[in-house]
């Protein structure tokens, strides 16, 4: 579909109610491929490609994560969804709470995987200004690089040929989807409430050797809600270095 001007990618299959799968940062829809088929044998799984990455154009060089959530509930309105269960990988958790926010009576059950509700804090606002500036004269080198670090040391040798795969994607996002989404995370705000607004189920996945998400924290400020806390033994791409783990959650988050 087309929304304010940019070609906006997505998949829909099976039928019954709606699950919403939103990818991470260096990443497409096709992230979720593994799971889509199981998952759709009970609902209606929708995968969307967000601003500037994937088949999906980019609307400027900062795609906050406000734009990325109008973006998606564009969508939404195109096929007529008036309620969405959502699991949004790093960014796509970004970007699925600023949804929450913005249509509070749309999210019904909400999953975190691999992402939190905290705002980036000083250092992390400026490591991503610094790799929006580099992103103009280095920037292979700063993906491969950027990328790496997502997985834990043991999984980027345990599982060779699907993170070479992953960094193939990664490095097809363009110049200006990179630097518009380092832009866009950096300035999103804290969004503990509008994860504690949620009515339905609420999950966070975490992975023990992802040094991205703070763990204790996520666990401390959600002790006093009913949140299922999933954690899994390796890092940041629980898709790829706890495949079976995640798929068995998944499947569990999305019945009825």
């Amino acid at each position: 579909m087309t929304y304010k001007n940019c070609k906006i990618h997505y998949t829909s299959q099976g039928e019954g109610e709606t699950l919403v799968l939103l990818h991470g940062f260096l990443e497409t829809l096709n992230m979720w491929d593994d799971f889509v088929d199981d998952i759709s044998e009970n609902r209606h799984v929708l995968c969307i490609d967000l601003l500037g990455h994937g088949k999906t154009e980019s609307i400027g060089y900062i795609h906050s994560m406000e734009q990325m959530a109008e973006a998606v509930f564009a969508v939404l309105k195109h096929l007529n969804i008036k309620e969405i269960s959502c699991v949004g990988h790093s960014m796509g958790g970004y970007v699925a709470l600023a949804l929450a926010e913005q249509q509070p009576d749309l999210v019904k059950d909400l999953c975190l995987m691999n992402s939190t509700f905290e705002a980036d804090n000083h250092e992390r606002k400026v490591l991503r200004a610094r790799a929006a500036q580099m992103a103009t004269s280095n920037y292979e080198n700063l993906v491969r690089m950027s990328f790496t670090n997502l997985f834990a040391e043991t999984s980027r040798k345990l599982f060779e040929n699907n993170f070479k795969a992953a960094l193939k994607v990664a490095l097809n996002t363009t110049v200006q989807g990179f630097i518009a989404g380092h832009k866009g995370m950096a300035i999103r705000p804290n969004r503990l409430n509008a994860f504690k607004s949620i009515t339905g189920k609420k999950a966070i996945v975490i992975g023990e050797k992802d040094w991205i998400v703070d763990k204790e924290l996520l666990i401390e400020k959600t002790k006093d809600t009913a949140t299922e806390i999933a954690v899994f033994s390796e890092g940041h791409m629980s898709h790829i270095e706890n495949k079976s783990e995640l798929s068995y959650f998944l499947l569990r988050f999305s019945e009825k």
